[in-house]
């Protein structure tokens, strides 16, 4: 199987979301090391990523067969890949962990239409969600991690990109119309007024904790976290990596009984109180009041980026000068919102590619809204489609000689990695 392939579906079987299969009795399919797998592992991974690909399970039963036995063999790749990150002492963070949650969640509730549908879909909260999800997202990682690493090791020389060219030139795709762009991003952020109202609200409610008054009963009247304000604000047993940073740095420094001062994440402002605490594992309650944005602070933002772009349009700065000091995508605003070069048949933000359609080079883009907030796009540069040039495209030559390469050398390393391990299938 090609390597490409191989990780892609390693991917998705690791992002893949459980569903309710029939009830069976479980048991043991395979052993890869100090590792099982369960057919109720593979029966939900393969139905699920049969559902992600455009099988019908129900319709296309023998395809379903087929879609478990590459996920069986896939799964077993998986599960080598692992023992050697562990053997690596590949190391992902916590915080790594989050992000790609935090994204996961973003696409489900992008492709969903909103976090209400995502937990209906799941039937748990949000939090449950990230729970559910944190292991495999931290396998998954482990696996990139170790399969970079791996890459990384594998260097090309000249003379083998010349070979690459010469073998392949005739089948290569021609380059693409291509466009370089840059971009200053504003988040979308309530007023100050609105601020000021949620924290006076949040501080007379902790003022009444501190004259004694029960913490569950002011979390169950005042709360605007919906999925623990009818249990008196309880999260529930909770460990590293279960809450938004900002929350588990106060939470977690937190003794028995202790009400925190008021916490900013992402909801809104918090309170924070720890019930109980056992080794690594704490019991918290809060009280949120939420920091929600109205259509006045959006258009607040579109106005403050039209405001940039005509400072940018009568010279009083560059755009590349306008990024550095106002755009909030940490990435880019310190190289000027660079964000190179994208062909313009696979922009992944659709309202991206709309809103560069019929801008010339050196032209900057109404804002455009996106799910991060509203951004202003300037096109630096545009190339159209032609036929590959090994001088002038080196780099994309280059590029493709080298993953093939990878991958080729990468599948080696996998099978070798398979002779090293005990491999037991039950099935």
């Amino acid at each position: 199987m090609n390597i490409r392939k191989l990780f892609t579906i390693i991917a998705l079987i690791l992002s893949a979301q459980p569903v309710l299969a029939q009830e069976t009795i479980d048991k043991i399919i395979a052993i890869v090391g100090d590792n099982i797998i369960l057919q109720s592992e593979l029966y939900q991974y393969s139905y699920s990523l049969a559902v992600q690909l455009g099988i019908d399970p129900q319709e296309q039963p023998e395809k379903l067969e087929k879609m478990r036995q590459e996920t069986l063999n896939n799964l077993i790749t998986q599960k080598v890949l692992l023992e050697k990150a562990k053997l690596d002492s590949i190391v992902v963070t916590d915080e790594q962990v989050d992000v790609v949650l935090e994204e996961q969640i973003a696409r489900m509730t992008e492709q969903m239409g909103s976090e209400e549908k995502v937990k209906e879909y799941f039937g748990m909260s949000l939090r449950q969600i990230r729970r559910e999800f944190r292991k495999d997202v931290k396998e998954r990682l482990l696996v990139e991690n170790l399969q970079n690493k791996k890459a990384q090791e594998i260097q090309i020389s000249r003379r083998e990109v010349e070979k690459f060219y010469r073998t392949y030139r005739d089948s290569l795709p021609e380059m693409q119309e291509s466009i370089n762009i840059s971009h200053i991003l504003l988040k979308v952020e309530p007023s100050e007024p609105a601020v000021e109202a949620a924290r006076e609200k949040i501080e007379a409610i902790k003022k009444r904790i501190e004259k004694g008054e029960d913490f569950a009963e002011l979390a169950r009247q005042y709360s605007e976290d919906p999925g623990s304000a009818a249990k008196g604000g309880d999260l529930g047993t909770m460990q590293r990596g279960d809450l938004v940073r900002e929350f588990e740095e106060v939470a977690f420094l937190l003794e028995p009984g202790e009400v925190s001062d008021v916490v900013r994440t992402r909801f809104g402002l918090h309170i924070i109180k720890l019930e109980n605490k056992v080794g690594e594992k704490i019991n918290p309650r809060h009280i949120l009041i939420r920091l929600d944005t109205s259509e006045e602070d959006a258009q607040r933002t579109v106005q403050k980026l039209r405001m940039i772009k005509n400072m940018i349009r009568n010279g009083e700065m560059t755009f590349s000068e306008a990024a550095e000091k106002y755009s909030q995508d940490e990435q880019t605003a310190s190289n000027g919102g660079d964000l190179g070069w994208f062909q313009i048949d696979q922009f992944q933000i659709k309202s991206f590619k709309d809103a560069v359609a019929g801008l010339k080079e050196g032209e900057i883009s109404d804002p455009v809204k996106t799910k991060f907030g509203y951004h202003i796009i300037k096109v630096n540069a545009r190339k159209s489609a032609r036929a590959l040039d090994i001088e002038d495209d080196w780099k994309q030559i280059e590029n493709w000689a080298l993953n093939m390469k990878r991958q080729q050398e990468l599948q080696e390393w996998v099978d070798r990695l398979k002779k090293d391990v005990y491999i037991e299938i039950k099935i």
